[in-house]
């Protein structure tokens, strides 16, 4: 199968290619809807059978009419398909809504060349070059590549967040230890999620959470521990629903995409401000940006009306920052070019937090 005969695909036999498009047509809507009742009801094993069974039906009559494209597109659903019957992967918001995109842009692309038309505007190399990624996809970067490649195709993020497997929580019981410590592991996954898409982000959520815990406890706690883990976990999150080459860009940044940038604290400061019990994490992340003289983002907040938390992690989180700069330096000398670089920039973080994070850090360097 050449590249030629999958993204500018011919009719082979006129016959053959009109029963494949009038099967599509009658089984698109089928899926669709099999597709909705399998997000509701992901144990259902025969549901699970006939999306499988209608999804292989598809790859069989592409194949015998010879359309490479179709073989294409359908090969890597039918996989991920076998991965959650298998159990390794979830049927989750984004995998369904990236199956059904796959599935339209199919029956553009089965119209178009029957009428003969280009199908270069539908982005076909891009979703079948991501499709084929996801297939081999380990579990839990699924649903990033699906953002991902949902954005790649149709230039815009997907509004899909996958919550529906999560209780919902009222008021009342938005302290349970129980639900707090299940929305931390969700937290924590997330920003896991966002580490894996460069190398040096490393660990860098565990080191960050240290020193903001450590920070907090050196002043005693004026901070909720569990909520400043909360916004320590998601503060960069949102980074995830802009394009990346926009954040993992290494040089100078244009004027365009500091401007995107600046949207990301919002992203993540929503999905906080949406679950019950998380009002004080939301203000931190959605602060963390802002400076006291208030030349911060996204608010131009001054320092009077900047939460505690914010300012604890504006620092720990520049302080990263300039030690993934410097790390060349060895750890020792790139520990005290960001002490020497976080103190010296007297108005854009909090004076009063300056202290105990130096403390932290001096505790740190001693043992």
């Amino acid at each position: 199968m050449d590249f030629r005969s999958v993204f500018s695909p011919t009719i082979q036999d006129r016959d053959a290619f009109e029963d494949f498009a009038d099967a599509l047509i009658d089984r698109a809507p089928l899926i669709e809807r099999d597709v909705a009742r399998l997000k509701k009801q992901p144990q259902d094993r025969e549901l699970t059978a006939d999306l499988f069974r209608a999804i292989h039906n598809i790859k069989g009559d592409a194949s015998l009419c010879k359309f490479d494209l179709g073989i294409a597109l359908v090969h890597p659903i039918e996989s991920m398909m076998s991965r959650f019957r298998d159990g390794e992967i979830a049927f989750s918001d984004l995998l369904a809504e990236l199956f059904l995109l796959a599935i339209d842009r199919l029956e553009l692309a089965t119209e178009a060349v029957l009428r003969g038309k280009s199908v270069d505007h539908l982005q076909l190399p891009t979703l079948v070059g991501g499709l084929e990624k996801l297939a081999l996809g380990q579990s839990a970067e699924i649903d990033t590549l699906c953002a991902e490649l949902i954005e790649a195709v149709t230039g815009f993020p997907p509004v899909v967040t996958d919550m529906s497997s999560r209780p919902t929580r009222s008021a009342s019981n938005e302290n349970d230890p129980k639900s707090v410590s299940e929305d931390l592991q969700f937290f924590r996954s997330l920003a896991m999620q966002f580490e894996s898409r460069s190398p040096l982000f490393k660990g860098r959520t565990m080191r960050i959470l240290r020193l903001a815990q450590e920070t907090n406890k050196m002043a005693g706690n004026p901070v909720s521990p569990v909520q400043l883990e909360a916004a320590v976990y998601l503060h960069d999150v949102g980074m995830m629903l802009l394009p990346e080459p926009n954040w993992l860009k290494v040089g100078k940044m244009s004027d365009a995409d500091k401007q995107m940038l600046r949207n990301h604290p919002g992203y993540a400061a929503g999905l906080l401000e949406r679950m019950p019990g998380w009002r004080e994490a939301a203000e931190i992340v959605a602060q963390h940006h802002e400076m006291p003289n208030g030349e911060g983002y996204p608010g131009g907040l001054v320092a009077v009306d900047i939460c505690a938390g914010a300012k604890i992690l504006a620092i720990v989180d520049a302080f990263e920052a300039v030690m993934l700069k410097h790390i060349h330096r060895g750890k020792n000398r790139s520990v005290l070019r960001a002490i020497a670089e976080i103190n010296a920039c007297d108005t854009q973080f909090a004076p009063e937090w300056i202290n105990p994070f130096n403390q932290v850090i001096r505790k740190t360097l001693e043992s």
